[in-house]
């Protein structure tokens, strides 16, 4: 498998194990280098996840409240050597509209090192 596919078959892979829940947190950790750093905005304000434990911690209390019936969808994904930028839809019956947004992921030696999640739309934005 060229170097481009496999990246591309890894983001197919991550997402399919955020979709799988409690099921996939296994398979979803297995997927960060034991130093990877996470970067995420799901508290209100970007936060950063320093090692395996903290991200794991952070992946963990979602689990514990999940949103029933929800669906991601990878729209698209851009490759730049170790660079990856994937955008992503999320939908749930819960959800008065789509969230949007995409991932970039920097892989290293088949893991990834860093990831930080942008939100580019969420219900009830509005333009100020």
């Amino acid at each position: 498998m060229a170097a481009d596919e496999a990246q591309r078959e890894f983001v197919h892979r991550f997402f399919r194990a955020m979709q799988a829940g409690e099921a996939g947190h296994e398979e979803l950790m297995s997927l960060f280098a034991d130093d990877a750093v996470m970067v995420d905005p799901f508290t209100g304000k970007p936060e950063t996840r320093n090692g395996i434990g903290e991200i794991r911690e952070s992946f963990r209390c979602t689990l514990e409240q999940p949103t029933p019936d929800i669906k991601l969808e990878v729209n698209r994904i851009d490759l730049d050597g170790p660079l990856v930028r994937a955008e992503w839809t999320c939908t749930a019956p819960s959800f008065p509209s789509p969230v949007k947004g995409y991932d970039l992921f920097d892989l290293r030696e088949g893991k990834i090192a860093r990831l930080e999640i942008i939100v580019t739309e969420a219900p009830g934005m509005r333009d100020a």
